[in-house]
């Protein structure tokens, strides 16, 4: 592991905090989508903080990916789960980093499948930049810039703790 030159968030103050950026834009039919595994993470974090009727739904987006015939599928496909129908409903997609909008362009599609939202806001914990599709956050509290061979991950401990670490791969 490399150790970026400066210290990594606390990222469940930075729930909190998205949460804060949220609150005040928050209506009746606002629903939360997160993307497998981080970004559903934060969706099922923001929905308790938010105290909002219904669970976030989880989306996975392993068949929608444009490199799935390169890459081939992932290995822990899961079951996208999603409790409410997303027609005229104000989405707001959650995943945990930003980078290149493909993850936000699969995930789009997939939603699609399931309906037409009235509108779809996407909320991220970090924001990396050097995107490769028109794609940016609504609401997002760490703008950072890493080097290409650095992933930067989202982790959650045995108690549902996050945090952040950070991961060459040269």
């Amino acid at each position: 592991m490399t150790l970026p030159p400066f210290p990594l968030p606390d990222a469940e103050a930075q729930c909190r905090a998205l949460a804060d950026l949220i609150r005040p834009r928050l209506t009746p039919d606002t629903a939360l989508v997160g993307i497998y595994s981080g970004g559903a993470w934060i969706a099922e974090r923001l929905s308790q903080l938010l105290q909002l009727p219904e669970e976030a739904g989880l989306i996975d987006i392993s068949f929608y990916r444009d490199d799935f015939a390169e890459k081939g599928l992932h290995p822990q496909v899961r079951p996208t789960q999603i409790p409410f129908d997303v027609n005229g409903r104000r989405l707001i997609l959650v995943d945990d980093v930003l980078y290149t909008g493909r993850t936000t362009r699969a995930a789009l599609n997939e939603l699609f499948d399931y309906g037409r939202p009235a509108a779809v806001e996407l909320a991220v914990l970090a924001d990396r930049g050097e995107r490769e599709l028109p794609v940016a956050p609504t609401y997002c509290v760490w703008n950072l810039e890493l080097p290409r061979q650095t992933c930067l991950t989202l982790g959650r401990d045995e108690t549902g703790l996050l945090s952040w670490r950070v991961e060459d791969h040269a």
